[in-house]
């Protein structure tokens, strides 16, 4: 990321978080560079997000129905 994109304002919206999750952040910051819990939970979704795209990127296929029937049918499993 450049540093022209750290600087920028983002357009953001409010999500409503349990108060017990906001005292854990507010316990942490801290502890860690960032200003506002606003800006730790976004990095941490950020890392979360990246982490989670990346494991299931190209591990998904779109599978036919009908060819899983026809599949399980020449196997033996369906009738």
């Amino acid at each position: 990321m450049g540093q022209a994109e750290r600087t920028a304002p983002e357009s953001t919206q409010s999500i409503a978080v349990p108060d017990r999750l906001v005292s854990r952040v507010e316990r942490r910051l801290p502890r860690t560079d960032f200003e506002s819990p606003e800006a730790y939970v976004a990095y941490v979704l950020e890392e979360v997000l990246a982490q989670v795209e990346s494991e299931t990127d190209g591990d998904y296929e779109q599978v036919d129905g009908a060819e899983v029937e026809d599949r399980l049918k020449s196997l033996g499993y369906l009738d």
